[in-house]
């Protein structure tokens, strides 16, 4: 785990997930934490990502949706 303060946090998960990630937990034996900590550090990665891509094509243009789907009808691309 990564090192810092942890918190306790009571989560609902569906059963079948909870058995899957269990089972995962046991073959790698990596605890249920670790695991959830990890997908939640990539999730959020990705959200990091995805504000980086928005910030750098702020600027760009705005595009018209019907006149997008409009020239691919025209392209034949539809």
């Amino acid at each position: 785990m990564a090192s810092g303060e942890t918190r306790r946090a009571t989560v609902y998960i569906d059963s079948e997930l909870h058995r899957a990630v269990r089972l995962r937990a046991a073959e790698t034996e990596v605890t249920i934490s670790d695991i959830v900590n990890t997908a939640l550090r990539q999730l959020l990665a990705e959200d990091a990502e995805d504000f980086e891509a928005f910030e750098r094509r702020r600027d760009e243009e705005d595009l018209d949706f019907e006149a997008v789907v409009r020239g691919l009808r025209d392209r034949g691309a539809l």
